[in-house]
């Protein structure tokens, strides 16, 4: 039964994100909102004086943003502790240390893509620091929750919107000035898997930088497989224990 109401939720889910694609397009094709790239932002942030506004959620922002932009995330990292949420984080560990991280590959221990609930004073936060007529660039890491946010935003009324297609993960270092730890191209990684270097984002970049880069996570990968094989024998040893203790 909660299967099937799971499957129900994930069809509606569908059905909902390719009505809102339709809605986006529409705005991008009615030039209700316009396209730049990353480079053309960056043009437009230093020659016109344009606002950059972040709508990324926090675990993003923190990695990469650029200078001088404003940051009001359209979606928060939900850390309510429900059971559920619990229970599928576990199980996700479980399987990405027990099956090679193969069958966890959309679990948020894999992907470090963490639980986000749509933030209600998105749009009420953007009006209490821009006009209805200040242009606004708006850009996310992979430019499809900006689009969220620039009907969100033509809905309350501001006209002039900017779009960064392809969100920030598609700018090179020279297009945008970038501040914090990582570069735009991997801010939106993590996870199990941005630790073992399983990104296509960290593949690109391994073939930019040579063996010394990929030495790093073939050692990684080589102790996950040395900690996994140990926590394997000691839950062997310990179940032996168990089977003694009851047969005395």
């Amino acid at each position: 039964m909660q299967q099937a109401v799971e499957e129900e939720y994930e069809v509606k889910q569908m059905k909902d994100l390719a009505a809102a694609r339709r809605r986006w397009e529409t705005l991008v094709r009615e030039g209700k909102v316009k396209v730049l790239t990353p480079r053309e932002a960056g043009y437009a942030i230093k020659l016109s004086y344009k606002t950059l506004l972040d709508v990324r959620p926090s675990t993003e922002r923190q990695k990469a943003w650029v200078k001088g932009s404003t940051w009001i995330p359209l979606f928060e990292v939900d850390d309510r502790a429900e059971a559920g949420t619990i229970a599928r984080k576990v199980t996700d560990f479980v399987m990405a240390f027990f099956a090679c991280c193969m069958l966890c590959a959309l679990g948020g221990w894999w992907s470090g893509v963490p639980t986000l609930s749509y933030n209600k004073e998105f749009v009420s936060k953007v009006e209490e620091k821009f006009p209805k007529d200040t242009d606004l660039i708006v850009a996310c890491q992979k430019g499809l929750r900006s689009l969220a946010a620039c009907e969100a935003l033509y809905n309350a009324g501001y006209e002039n919107l900017f779009w960064v297609q392809e969100g920030l993960e598609a700018a090179e270092e020279e297009d945008l000035e970038r501040e914090g730890p990582q570069s735009f191209k991997l801010a939106g990684i993590g996870g199990l898997s941005e630790f073992l270097g399983w990104t296509d984002q960290q593949r690109a970049a391994a073939a930019k930088e040579g063996w010394g880069y990929r030495l790093v996570f073939s050692a990684r990968l080589i102790g996950l497989f040395l900690v996994a094989d140990a926590l394997f024998l000691g839950a062997q040893q310990f179940g032996h224990y168990l089977q003694d203790l009851r047969s005395h």
